[in-house]
């Protein structure tokens, strides 16, 4: 298990390459689910998306020799990009694999912040297959977007820097995709926060974490029909521990769900969100409607993991 140190020492590592984004809040919100609701604003990160935090961390550890191979990853988008930007941010090549069904808007972003990009298949075999491929042709070294622990160290900052500047949570929301972000931010509550716990959030369309939990092993999809394109990919054997021994739930959001709570902070808070992180924001509003008693009069953080959308297929 990583220590309270380790995440201490990444936070002061990264520092220099990131935001420390905006908490926002909202009293539509706050009314609707009767309780404080605090959203870390990582669509404000550079690169859109809190997993610049884990590819930073991820990229200015290694040793010279192997920056100068440059490093390689699969994403279907926002690690994509982020890993894209660190390595361009301390002169590193970044070969960036990515589903030929990733949006547009996010293939855009890694080409402008100089990664290299090689489409494939979308399913994780086919992801990993071509990254493999492109390390032993070039001798990049491998970055796995979740699964790696340097990358969930560097996203548990994101509810590091939350629980900063509100340490009396009694609740913090993290969508879950590969596992990284629930991880760290797990990881996070429970060396810096006596009493808060951590819950987690996905489609049903994609929900092997939630069935993961239930099963004590890490389950996969056999579809992955969701509009939140950063939640298909499945957990991984560095982060599922962890999650299995303090993330407190997984709740599981319908399509519509998503589209309804993404487009409500669209329209209340003023601010653009991904699907993915819509998917957070339906969970704590579901929560409030059917066991209104748990978060009566609590304070609620949710991370707003990313805002990354490409706007000519809105879903509203």
């Amino acid at each position: 298990m990583m220590t309270k140190q380790d995440l201490l020492d990444c936070h002061k590592r990264i520092t220099p390459f990131i935001h420390n984004t905006a908490v926002l809040t909202s009293r539509l919100i706050d009314k609707e689910v009767n309780a404080q609701v605090f959203f870390k604003c990582e669509n404000f990160q550079r690169a859109g998306a809190y997993k610049m935090r884990g590819a930073t961390n991820a990229i200015v550890q290694l040793p010279e020799e192997q920056k100068k191979s440059g490093v390689v990853t699969h994403s279907s988008g926002n690690f994509a990009q982020a890993l894209s930007l660190a390595a361009q941010s301390v002169g590193v090549t970044a070969h960036i694999v990515m589903p030929n069904t990733a949006p547009e808007v996010k293939k855009v972003g890694v080409r402008e912040y100089g990664g290299k990009i090689y489409e494939c298949e979308p399913t994780v075999a086919a992801r990993q297959t071509l990254a493999d491929e492109i390390g032993l042709k070039t001798g990049a070294t491998f970055v796995h977007p979740s699964n790696d622990n340097n990358v969930i160290l560097g996203q548990g900052t994101a509810a590091l820097e939350l629980l900063e500047k509100q340490p009396d949570l009694d609740f913090i929301f993290c969508p879950v995709g590969g596992g990284g972000l629930i991880a760290g931010s797990a990881l996070t509550v429970k060396y810096f926060s006596a009493n808060c716990k951590i819950y987690g959030a996905e489609p049903f369309e994609a929900d092997d974490a939630y069935r993961s939990l239930q099963s004590g092993k890490i389950e996969s999809n056999d579809t992955t029909n969701t509009i939140a394109d950063g939640l298909k990919t499945m957990l991984g054997d560095k982060n599922f521990p962890i999650i299995k021994e303090l993330v407190s739930g997984i709740v599981r959001i319908t399509e519509d769900e998503i589209v309804a709570a993404m487009k409500l902070v669209w329209e209340r808070m003023k601010i653009i969100i991904e699907p993915s992180s819509a998917v957070t924001v339906a969970a704590v509003m579901k929560q409030s409607k059917e066991q209104p008693e748990v978060f009566q009069n609590k304070k609620i953080g949710i991370i707003i993991s990313g805002g990354n959308v490409d706007l000519s297929k809105l879903p509203f």
